[in-house]
């Protein structure tokens, strides 16, 4: 938490996403940075990990927005998370896009970053409401 990515885009120049999860590269990047700003001529997160706020603006900007600019970071996944939708969506990069796997429920999310990683999309939903 607390690391801006630095993404092109007409909305923004910037990022700060609710969570990332940073490869060893983008990690040493920032050794000894004064900002932790993941710039354009560093290497990309692992994962990014958004939870959509209330509003159509919001989903759009999740949706839309931040997927096409993290899908041109080449970051290897993006998680939205959709408390309003009550579902996770996995966009996982393969052969230079995005392809979507949507997890709704007890199903276990699927990650190649994080080959072990056993929670739902219902236990993902959970956290906070406890």
């Amino acid at each position: 938490m607390g690391t801006e990515v630095e993404v092109t885009g007409r909305l923004a120049k910037c990022r700060l996403p609710d969570m990332l999860v940073h490869t060893e590269e983008s990690r040493t990047a920032l050794a000894g940075a004064r900002r932790a700003t993941l710039t354009r001529d560093m290497p990309p997160p692992a994962i990014v990990i958004e939870v959509v706020s209330p509003g159509q603006e919001n989903r759009d900007r999740n949706y839309r927005y931040k997927r096409t600019e993290y899908a041109a970071r080449g970051i290897a996944e993006y998680w939205i998370i959709d408390p309003e939708m009550q579902q996770v969506t996995l966009c996982l990069w393969v052969n230079g896009q995005y392809e979507d796997t949507i997890y709704t429920d007890d199903t276990p999310l699927v990650s190649t970053v994080i080959p072990d990683f056993k929670l739902s999309a219902a236990q993902i939903l959970a956290f906070g409401h406890v």
